[in-house]
């Protein structure tokens, strides 16, 4: 969601981006990475709170880029989560489930979220943010 109010010209101060990042930063797990378990969907203390994942991991760090928080030791600490995390071959596993069809219905596994997310945060923390650079909104966060 940051990414988007960012690229729709939101300023990274904007209370909305704020809270965000305060809440991403509050949830970061202990190695560095982000995660949430499904039983978020029932369980409140499940809310933001799980086992690391790839895909997970890189929607944070794509948020907290967007909000022009690449500076910052959360992303640091993510960016260094994600690359331990790859494997030998360049891809991630993820050995939970991430998605959704209805919470306790079905899950789904979406098997190219764990491999086009990571890259994506990961080229955006090297190269910088499209949005960023087209709009302004994220400098000066």
């Amino acid at each position: 969601m940051v990414p988007a109010l960012v690229a729709a010209g939101l300023p990274a101060a904007h209370p909305s981006i704020r809270r965000a990042v305060t809440w991403l930063e509050s949830v970061q797990n202990d190695d560095g990475g982000w995660g949430e378990d499904l039983r978020s969907y029932t369980e409140e203390k499940w809310i933001g709170h799980g086992e690391s994942t790839a895909s997970q991991t890189a929607w944070a760090l794509l948020a907290l880029l967007a909000a022009g928080r690449r500076d910052s030791r959360a992303v640091a600490r993510g960016v260094t989560w994600l690359t331990g995390a790859q494997q030998a071959d360049g891809s991630w596993d993820e050995p939970y489930f991430t998605g959704t069809g209805f919470p306790w219905d079905f899950s789904i596994n979406y098997h190219l979220y764990r491999q086009v997310f990571p890259l994506t945060a990961l080229g955006r923390y090297a190269y910088g943010d499209p949005f960023a650079d087209r709009t302004g909104a994220a400098k000066g966060a």
